[in-house]
């Protein structure tokens, strides 16, 4: 499974692709105005720390504005994908782009129905939205289980992006349903390396490789 970072944090997105294990960024207005940049600029300089996939998001409703935007945003790197609603102008959108070579992310997907719509366009990417359905007391990983089954019934080539992630059993819960792929925080991301056994088994490692090490001294 690829994971992507949903930030548009130019430092952050700069330290943690240098693991070697980001796959691709999802940003929006929201993410850019909380960084403080401006939105194509943010954009360019982080098409080129990422080399995958990078949604970048306009502000249009129309599927003609939405075509507008995707076709300006594609032209800043080739490795942008415009993101678009899930409304049926997106869909339309979608339809419009995707036989133009531009990919698509379609995003705020929040049922099974919604995801079907999406495929059937040719969406290059489904992002349905798990957190935000679990604040509402609804399944979000439900979904996904019945996304990726719909999408391997049919062969769809649309990818499951999973969005919306707020801890590391999202990511893990994901991945073990099939989803293509998880968009996650940066802080998410951190957590995943991390568990409290590992860091008491370094320290213990490390007093022991001390103690071995002023033995030795000693018989000196």
């Amino acid at each position: 499974m690829k994971i992507f970072l949903d930030t548009a944090d130019v430092e952050k997105i700069r330290a943690l692709a240098a693991t070697g294990l980001v796959d691709g960024i999802t940003t929006n207005p929201t993410l850019i105005m909380k960084a403080g940049r401006e939105h194509k600029s943010a954009i360019v300089e982080i098409c080129k720390i990422v080399k995958g996939p990078v949604s970048v998001e306009g502000i249009g409703t129309t599927a003609d504005e939405l075509v507008k935007d995707a076709r300006e945003f594609s032209k800043l790197a080739p490795n942008v994908v415009a993101k678009v609603p899930m409304t049926a102008e997106g869909l339309k959108a979608v339809r419009i782009l995707e036989k133009e070579g531009i990919h698509t992310n379609v995003t705020l997907v929040f049922s099974a129905g919604q995801a079907l719509m999406v495929a059937k366009a040719g969406a290059s990417y489904c992002s349905p939205f798990v957190g935000r359905l679990d604040d509402i007391s609804e399944d979000g990983m439900a979904l996904v289980a019945e996304i990726v089954q719909i999408y391997a019934q049919y062969g769809f080539k649309t990818q499951v992006l999973v969005a919306s992630v707020r801890h590391p059993e999202h990511v893990i819960e994901a991945a073990k349903l099939g989803a293509h792929i998880a968009t996650v925080p940066p802080d998410v991301f951190e957590k995943l390396f991390k568990h409290p056994l590992t860091d008491k088994g370094i320290r213990q490692f490390d007093e022991d490789y001390r103690k071995a090490l002023e033995s030795l001294k000693g018989r000196k």
